[in-house]
């Protein structure tokens, strides 16, 4: 039993494994948020091309225009608002 001096033996130094350990943490959680802007920005684009899709645009041009602006104005700010809170989730 003498020559096994437990797990600082088996995976070296424990203070590095440790240090390792949090270093694997933090990229985990990088790419967690990585991950969540992803959505949320993917998210605020369907979100968007949805809601122009379901508008009955009629008329002229222009008619047809002003029809897809007023859907941004609707929309717009919240898509702002997914994609700005993504981008804050990775500072």
């Amino acid at each position: 039993m003498e020559g096994m001096g437990g797990l600082g033996d088996l995976f070296g130094d424990p203070e590095e494994l440790q240090r390792r350990m949090a270093q694997f943490a933090e990229q985990m959680a990088s790419q967690q948020q990585l991950a969540w802007a992803d959505n949320a920005i993917k998210l605020a684009v369907d979100l968007t091309v949805a809601a122009i899709n379901r508008v009955n645009i009629q008329g002229t041009t222009h008619e047809q225009a002003e029809q897809v602006r007023s859907v941004m104005a609707t929309v717009f700010p919240e898509a702002v608002t997914l994609v700005r809170e993504a981008r804050a989730g990775l500072r």
